[in-house]
C-alpha cells in the first residue's frame, strides 16, 4: 500500500464537491465549494483556486465536511484513497492503525443514488476517442 498522492486527494475532493460537500478551511471558520468542479477535460479554475487555498500555509487544518482527517493528513504516508464499501465514492483509509470516522456519505440522506450520474474525475475526451478509433482500426485490420 502506498500513500495518497496529491492527484488522488484532488480526485477525492472533486467527487465530493460534486455532491455538495464543502471543504472547511482555517479550522472550520471558512467553507468553500468550488463550482463548477470540472471544465471540459480538466479541473475548473474555481477548483484549482480552491486547491491552492487548501495548500496555503495560512489555511490551517482543512477538512472535507463530515470527515475527521485533514487534507494535510491525507497527504502523509498513513493514508490512502480507496472506494467506499457502501457507495463506491473515494474515501480515505488508514493503513497503519485503526480507522476513525465514517465515509463522508454517512450524512447524505440521498446517497448512494443510482438514479443520477455518479460524480467523476476529468476525462480527456480526445484521448478517449483516439483509443476507440485505434481499437476500431485494429479490429478492421484483423477482419
Amino acid at each position: 500500500m502506498t500513500m495518497a498522492s496529491e492527484q488522488q486527494v484532488k480526485k477525492y475532493l472533486a467527487h465530493w464537491f460534486q455532491l455538495g460537500k464543502k471543504v472547511l478551511l482555517r479550522n472550520g471558520r471558512e467553507a468553500l465549494l468550488p463550482q463548477p468542479v470540472m471544465q471540459e477535460n480538466n479541473y475548473s479554475w474555481a477548483f484549482e483556486k480552491c486547491w491552492q487555498r487548501i495548500m496555503a500555509s495560512d489555511s490551517g487544518d482543512c477538512y472535507l465536511e463530515g470527515t475527521h482527517q485533514s487534507i494535510q493528513e491525507l497527504l502523509t504516508s498513513t493514508w490512502e484513497i480507496t472506494p467506499c464499501a457502501r457507495c463506491s465514492m473515494p474515501v480515505p483509509m488508514i493503513h497503519l492503525g485503526v480507522q476513525q470516522g465514517p465515509c463522508p456519505c454517512n450524512d447524505l440522506g440521498n446517497w448512494p443514488n443510482t438514479e443520477i450520474p455518479s460524480p467523476r474525475h476529468p476525462v480527456d475526451s480526445a484521448a478517449h476517442i483516439k483509443k476507440i478509433c485505434q481499437r476500431l482500426d485494429r479490429n478492421r485490420e484483423e477482419n
